[in-house]
C-alpha cells in the first residue's frame, strides 16, 4: 500500500517540477520575442531621414520668484539651463542627442501601440469626411505646417473630431499628427511631404489618414457662407479708447459698409489673429496687449455714442483722431499662452488646489496652466484629462514640478501635507449637478432624463452634499495658508482673480499673457450643450438639507476671515 502511495507522490512532484520549467520556458521566450521585435523596429528607423521633434518651447514668459523652487523640465523636453542657475537641471531620460532615441520617447509618451499592416492606413483615401483631403506636409519645430490651436485625444482622436474643432474655432484647415494630434490654422505654412509619410491611422477610427512624425494630414474644412459661420469662445472684451498712432500699428485693417460684428470676428478669424476691434464701418484685426488691459477699459454707453454718431459713413473713413471701439476675443488661440512645461526646478513646497467634485478644478487648472505656462499635477490619475491635454495627471504629484496639484481629498493628514492651498468653492446646487452629469457621462456629457429620475440620482445627493461642506470645512480648519476663490467670482471677474491666484502662487505674469489666457479661457473641456435652465431636478428635502450646509460654510468662512459665500448660495 505503501509502495502506490510513494510512486504517486513522486509523481505530483514530477509534475509541479514540470509545469514550473514549462511556466519559465514560457515567459523566457515572451521576452525574446518582445526583444526581438523591439530590434527589429529599431533597426527600420532611417535616424537619417527623421524629421526633429516638435519639443516643448523655452520657458514661457513668467517666472518664478523667491518661495516655491522650480525642477527640471519635463521628460519629454530637451534639457535647456535656467538663467542664473548653477547647476544644470536634471533629466529624466539618458543624455543622448540621437534623434531616434527622441522618437522611440516620443512613441513610449504617445503610448502607441506598434503598427501592425492592418493598422497602417491605405493610400487609397476615403471620402466619408465632411472636409477635403489637401495632403501630407511636415510639421515640426522649424517648419511648421498649421500654427493655430491644438488639442490632444490620445485615445478617441477621428477626422471629424479635428475638423469639428477646428471649424468651432474658425480655422479653415485641420491636420492630424501621430494618429492622436490635432492642429489647426488658416494657412498651410510648409512643404507637402511624401504620402507615405503619413500612414498612420487615428486613434479613434480606422482607414483614417492621421499623419506621421513630423507629417500633418491637412484637411480643409467644410466651408460655410460668410455669416453663417458658428464659433465658440467668442468674448466680448469691452470698450476702449485708441489713438490714432496706436491704430495704426494694428496689421488688419478691413472697411465694410454693412459692417457687422459677425463679419468683423470672420476677418479676424480668418487672418488668425485673437482680437476684433470694431467700429463700424471699420474693422481692425490685432494681438492682445496692454491696450487692452482692464484698467485701460471705458464705459460701454460711450461706444455706443460713437457708433450713433458715424452709422452712416459709406466711404473708406480711416480714423484721424481718438475714438472709442469695440473690442472682441475671437476664437483664435493666441500662441503665446500656448506652450507649456514642468518647473525648471523642483518646489520646495506643494500647493494644492483644492475642490469638492464638479466645482470646476478642472477649468481652473486650465486657466492657471494658461497664465503662467506651467503645468499642474493632479493626486490621482486621470487618463481623460491626460488624454485631453493635461501633461501633469502623469507626473508623481510630490515631485514638485508642477505649479499646483489637483485634490479632492479632505481628511486631516492629506491636507497637511501641503504647505499652501487654493480652495476652490462652488454652489453646490451646481457641483451637485456637475459631478453626478461626469459620473453619469464622462467630463463633456450630460447624464440622461432617465438617469436623474432613478433612485441614484437621491442617494447621490444625500451622499455627496454632507461631503461638499465637511470639505470646506476641513480645509479651513487644517489648512495652513489658504486662497479662497468662488467659481462664480471668477467667471464674473476672470482678470482680476486670475491676478491673485497668480500672485498666491509667487509667478510673476505679464499683461499679455493674461490677456492671452483670457482670449483662451474656455479651451476644450467645457460641456458640450447646456443644461436645459429650467431643470431643476431638486426636491424640497433636498433643498432644505443643502440650505443647511450651505449656512454652515458660510458662518465658517467669516470667522476664518474670508468674505463669505457669493449672495446666490444663500438660501432665499
Amino acid at each position: 500500500m505503501v509502495a502506490p502511495v510513494c510512486k504517486l507522490h513522486c509523481l505530483l512532484k514530477r509534475t509541479q517540477m514540470l509545469l514550473l520549467c514549462l511556466g519559465i520556458a514560457y515567459l523566457m521566450a515572451g521576452s525574446i520575442l518582445l526583444l526581438q521585435r523591439s530590434s527589429v523596429r529599431v533597426a527600420q528607423l532611417n535616424l537619417a531621414s527623421l524629421p526633429p521633434l516638435l519639443s516643448l518651447a523655452a520657458p514661457p514668459t513668467a517666472f518664478r520668484t523667491g518661495g516655491l523652487g522650480m525642477r527640471a523640465r519635463s521628460r519629454w523636453a530637451a534639457v535647456q539651463a535656467v538663467p542664473g542657475a548653477g547647476a544644470k537641471a536634471g533629466r529624466h531620460w539618458p543624455a543622448s542627442r540621437s534623434l531616434g532615441v527622441q522618437h522611440l520617447h516620443r512613441r513610449w509618451f504617445h503610448n502607441l501601440l506598434p503598427e501592425s499592416s492592418e493598422q497602417r492606413v491605405s493610400l487609397h483615401r476615403n471620402n466619408r469626411h465632411k472636409g477635403t483631403y489637401m495632403g501630407c506636409f511636415m510639421h515640426n519645430a522649424s517648419d511648421g505646417a498649421l500654427g493655430g490651436t491644438m488639442l490632444y485625444d490620445l485615445r478617441k482622436m477621428t477626422s471629424s473630431l479635428c475638423q469639428d474643432t477646428c471649424s468651432e474655432s474658425g480655422y479653415q484647415f485641420a491636420g492630424l499628427e501621430y494618429g492622436a494630434e490635432c492642429h489647426c490654422g488658416n494657412r498651410i505654412s510648409s512643404q507637402q511631404a511624401p504620402e507615405e509619410d503619413c500612414s498612420l491611422v487615428c486613434r479613434g477610427e480606422r482607414g483614417s489618414p492621421c499623419g506621421g512624425v513630423g507629417r500633418l494630414s491637412i484637411y480643409k474644412v467644410e466651408e460655410q457662407l460668410p455669416g453663417h459661420r458658428k464659433f465658440k469662445n467668442i468674448h466680448y472684451r469691452g470698450c476702449f479708447k485708441l489713438t490714432k498712432s496706436s491704430i495704426g500699428t494694428f496689421p488688419i485693417y478691413s472697411f465694410q459698409p454693412n459692417l457687422t460684428t459677425q463679419s468683423c470676428i470672420e476677418t479676424c478669424t480668418d487672418k488668425e489673429l485673437p482680437l476684433a476691434v470694431f467700429k463700424r464701418p471699420n474693422c481692425f484685426c490685432t494681438w492682445t496687449s496692454s491696450l487692452f488691459s482692464i484698467n485701460q477699459q471705458s464705459d460701454n454707453q460711450q461706444c455706443a455714442e460713437s457708433a450713433a454718431v458715424n452709422h452712416t459713413t459709406s466711404a473708406p473713413t480711416v480714423p484721424t483722431h481718438d475714438d472709442h471701439y469695440q473690442v472682441y476675443l475671437t476664437p483664435v488661440l493666441d500662441s503665446r499662452c500656448k506652450e507649456r512645461m514642468f518647473l525648471p526646478q523642483k518646489s520646495t513646497s506643494l500647493v494644492a488646489l483644492s475642490s469638492f467634485p464638479g466645482a470646476g478644478n478642472t477649468w481652473v487648472r486650465h486657466l492657471i496652466e494658461l497664465v503662467t505656462g506651467f503645468y499642474t499635477g493632479s493626486f490621482y490619475f486621470d487618463g481623460t484629462l491626460y488624454n485631453r491635454g493635461f501633461k501633469g495627471e502623469k507626473d508623481y504629484w510630490k515631485s514638485g514640478r508642477s505649479i499646483c496639484v489637483k485634490t479632492h481629498e479632505s481628511g486631516q493628514k492629506e491636507i497637511e501635507m501641503f504647505e499652501s492651498a487654493i480652495l476652490l468653492i462652488r454652489n453646490p446646487y451646481r457641483s451637485l449637478m456637475a459631478e453626478f452629469n461626469r459620473k453619469c457621462a464622462g467630463h463633456l456629457g450630460h447624464a440622461t432624463d432617465t438617469q436623474w429620475n432613478s433612485k441614484e440620482w437621491p442617494e447621490f445627493v444625500s451622499s455627496y452634499a454632507p461631503w461638499w461642506a465637511s470639505h470646506a470645512l476641513s480645509w479651513l480648519k487644517f489648512g495652513r495658508r489658504l486662497l479662497v476663490v468662488h467659481y462664480e467670482e471668477l467667471q464674473r471677474d476672470l482678470l482680476p482673480q486670475l491676478r491673485l491666484i497668480t500672485s498666491f502662487l509667487n509667478v510673476t505674469i505679464t499683461e499679455e499673457r493674461l490677456l492671452c489666457a483670457q482670449s483662451n479661457q474656455d479651451g476644450h473641456f467645457k460641456r458640450s450643450g447646456a443644461q436645459r435652465s429650467s431643470f431643476d431636478p431638486f426636491t424640497p428635502d433636498m433643498r432644505q438639507l443643502i440650505d443647511s450646509f450651505i449656512q454652515t460654510v458660510d458662518q465658517a468662512l467669516q470667522s476664518r476671515n474670508f468674505s463669505g459665500l457669493p449672495q446666490e448660495y444663500l438660501p432665499r
